[in-house]
């Protein structure tokens, strides 16, 4: 699709824009590091993932949106045999690809290989809008791939799939803010979209809270599959952010990098 990348980018801009002057007017919990500390480290890993993806772009010509046309094209896929109306395959692409990054997400977790590299994120010693997406540059790779693949699978438009990466990259800058929410706007919206309050949960120290709230975009999926956790039991005020390393180091960028890789 033309210009994509641009809508793309524009969204995430606007996004990120709109939701770090919220959460820094109404933050949820005081920072244990300052931006200026980790915000540097973050945004070099959001640098490093796209010129990752850019070459993976080179040896695999057709990523998630290219991989929609090309499918298209050839007729390949459940939505490509299919006559259905467009809106309701587009309705049905966005619900299996977020079910199916929820289900990756809990492979990272309970995989020991792929939990080296998510670890990556949860080292974070706060969770805000830069959290959402400071990720191992492998595990970034690994996640296009297995997108490629689903894509090439069910068949959906190019439309659908640039829809999904709109909406997983908003809701992720949202989820990760260090916004303070009202309760019972909280409580209206994690019916349906993930919260900070709702996420924030998946970032504790505490493995029994970490590995819960999985999903990234629509709640329903931690509900469904009993892995939904309401709140942390020391409070979000309390609570604590992060891994066992609660020091400066994850906000190094070398050391975060290496961070798969040590013992």
């Amino acid at each position: 699709m033309e210009h994509d990348l641009l809508l793309r980018g524009g969204v995430f801009l606007g996004l990120f824009a709109l939701f770090a002057g919220l959460e820094a007017v109404v933050p949820r919990r005081p920072r244990a590091l300052s931006r200026t500390r980790r915000w540097p480290t973050n945004l070099a890993m959001t640098v490093l993932n796209t010129l990752a993806l850019r070459g993976l772009a080179v040896l695999l010509p057709l990523l998630a949106i290219g991989a929609a046309l090309d499918a298209g094209a050839q007729g390949w896929g459940l939505f490509n045999r299919l006559d259905w109306p467009g809106w309701v395959e587009l309705v049905l692409a966005v619900l299996i690809l977020d079910l199916a990054i929820w289900a990756q997400h809990l492979v990272t977790h309970r995989v020991p290989l792929f939990w080296r590299f998510h670890r990556v994120h949860h080292a974070d010693r706060d969770m805000d809008v830069t959290t959402g997406f400071r990720f191992h540059p492998v595990e970034i790779l690994a996640s296009m791939g297995l997108k490629v693949g689903l894509v090439y699978a069910l068949g959906p438009s190019a439309l659908a799939v640039l829809v999904f990466e709109i909406v997983l990259s908003g809701t992720a800058l949202f989820n990760h803010s260090n916004l303070a929410l009202p309760g019972w706007l909280d409580r209206v919206v994690r019916l349906v979209l993930v919260t900070p309050d709702m996420h924030r949960v998946h970032h504790s120290i505490h493995r029994e809270e970490h590995d819960s709230n999985y999903g990234f975009a629509l709640s329903v999926w931690d509900r469904l599959f009993r892995t939904y956790v309401p709140e942390p039991k020391a409070g979000h005020k309390a609570m604590t952010v992060g891994l066992e390393w609660q020091d400066e180091r994850p906000a190094r960028l070398g050391w975060a990098l290496w961070l798969p890789f040590r013992r």
